[in-house]
Formats: C-alpha cells, sequence, structure tokens
C-alpha cells in the first residue's frame, strides 16, 4: 500500500507536524544566524568614525543593540518596526553600504530584505511611527525579561544613546516622572511607560502583536521593513 493509498484524515496529522515542525526550525536557525553573525571587516571601524570617543566596549555594545532590533524584528514576524537608537541606526546605515554582506544577511535571517529609513522617535498622534516603535519595545523588553507595562529599567536598545552620551541621541527613562520635556511637540525625553498607553497617541497599534514564530507580515515604516 503506498501513501496514496491511505485515507486523507490518517495523512494529515503527519502531515501537519511535518509542517510546523519545519517552520519552528526556520524560526530558530535564523535567530541562531543572527545572534552568531559577524560583521564584515571594516564596519565596525566606521562605526568608529561616527563615535571616535567611544571605547571597545560601548563599540561592542552598538553591535548588540543592532542584533537586538534585527531578533526583535524577526520576533515580530517581519512586521513594521522602527529603530529607537542613533548609534545602533548610524551601525545599520554603514552595513547596508556593504550590500553584498547586508543582503546575504537578510537572506539567512529573514528570508526577505529590511530595507532601511531613519530613525524614529515616539511621538504624539503618530500612530503609524509608534506602532513600530512599540513593536520593538515589546520585543526587547520580553527578551530581557522586563515588564514592558512598568519598566524598572530600559533594554539595552534603547538605553544605548542615553548611556553613551550619543550627539543628538534618543534618549529614554523608564517612567516620565517630573523628567518630560518638550520642544515643537516632541519628547525630548521618551518614557517607557507611554508604549503601553492609549493616552500618549490614542492608540497602543504594534504593542505586544508579535510573540514570535514564524508568519509572515507586512514590513515597511519606522526604520525597516518593506
Amino acid at each position: 500500500m503506498s501513501i496514496t493509498d491511505l485515507p486523507f484524515w490518517t495523512i494529515f496529522p503527519a502531515l501537519f507536524i511535518a509542517i510546523v515542525g519545519s517552520q519552528i526550525f526556520t524560526y530558530h536557525r535564523r535567530l541562531r544566524t543572527i545572534d552568531a553573525y559577524v560583521w564584515p571587516p571594516g564596519l565596525i571601524d566606521k562605526l568608529k568614525r561616527h563615535h571616535p570617543t567611544l571605547n571597545p566596549s560601548q563599540i561592542e555594545s552598538i553591535g548588540l543593540g543592532l542584533k537586538q532590533f534585527f531578533r526583535a524584528y524577526h520576533r515580530s514576524r517581519y512586521r513594521q518596526v522602527a529603530m529607537p537608537s542613533q548609534a545602533v541606526d548610524d551601525l545599520w546605515h554603514e552595513f547596508i553600504l556593504y550590500t553584498k554582506a547586508y543582503d546575504d544577511f537578510c537572506r539567512k535571517a529573514f528570508g526577505r530584505f529590511l530595507h532601511h529609513t531613519p530613525a524614529a522617535v515616539l511621538r504624539p498622534h503618530q500612530k503609524k511611527t509608534n506602532e513600530g516603535l512599540r513593536r520593538v519595545w515589546w520585543q526587547a523588553c520580553r527578551e530581557e525579561r522586563i515588564d514592558p507595562r512598568a519598566p524598572a529599567n530600559l533594554p539595552l536598545l534603547f538605553a544605548i544613546d542615553t548611556d553613551f552620551a550619543i550627539p543628538n541621541g534618543y534618549r529614554y527613562v523608564p517612567d516620565c516622572g517630573s523628567v518630560r520635556t518638550f520642544s515643537a511637540g516632541v519628547s525630548i525625553t521618551q518614557c517607557g511607560g507611554d508604549f503601553s498607553s492609549a493616552s500618549f497617541d490614542g492608540g497602543t497599534d504594534g504593542f505586544g502583536d508579535g510573540d514570535g514564530g514564524s508568519g509572515d507580515g507586512d514590513g515597511g515604516g519606522g526604520c525597516g521593513g518593506d
């Protein structure tokens, strides 16, 4: 008896298990690709030219921040994401200029090309941009076991610019309290608590909607996606 002679109901469970198993394997293989990736020769030197005052440990942290961003994009099922760090954005931009290496990385890590747009900041009444930032905030907090709704501290990607005093960087604090200041309607100090607050822009799109897996999504906007 061949497999074509078997009733469909006896074949379906095996097919389902095989498909799900393949998706899980691909999901984790792509995460390993991100974690193990070695930057192209010369890339870190280009980052140092952007930030000559940073020490080797700080430069390494920026690289880890970019990998955290890539993992957030992957775990969000390739939906819209936005970059919250100017320093990490500088490294990402330089990486893209290594066109062949970057294309190869994207193909292995995501199965698609992740486009770059300028770094974004959480803004009142800018739901589309904030959706991407909220998504990255959720995933970065989740990765570091931080409560994204009531954070006691910041995940790496959101702390780098402040910790390293990056010129024109984005400043975040876990909870605004009395530190919130505004210039032309844009918060100078960004607040972790705002990501879970619908009162900030009238919605919380992107917050906690991508818990991993291998499903497809429609990237775009913010600082990444197609």
